[in-house]
């Protein structure tokens, strides 16, 4: 799955396109390294997003193309 697309799926960020802007700006890093918005997100994969002073750091748990708000939280799990 894309990475712009799974932080909208799981709720990390609200928009597609803000996460496409976010991934553009170099904010978002997959495993330590930069990533663009197309880059394939796989379970396991630990994801970095910078939020001005605040940085949020997650494991990837499962990947699913649609979820409902409640079930959001079971795509990942805080680092």
């Amino acid at each position: 799955m894309r990475l712009d697309k799974f932080l909208k799926v799981s709720r990390l960020i609200k928009r597609r396109t803000v996460a496409n802007e976010a991934c553009d700006a170099g904010r978002v890093m997959i495993n330590d390294r930069v990533a663009k918005a197309s880059a394939d997100v796989k379970v396991g994969d630990r994801i970095t997003i910078s939020f001005g002073n605040r940085e949020v750091k997650v494991e990837v748990t499962a990947v699913a193309e649609t979820t409902k708000k409640e079930e959001a939280k079971e795509l990942f799990k805080y680092i």
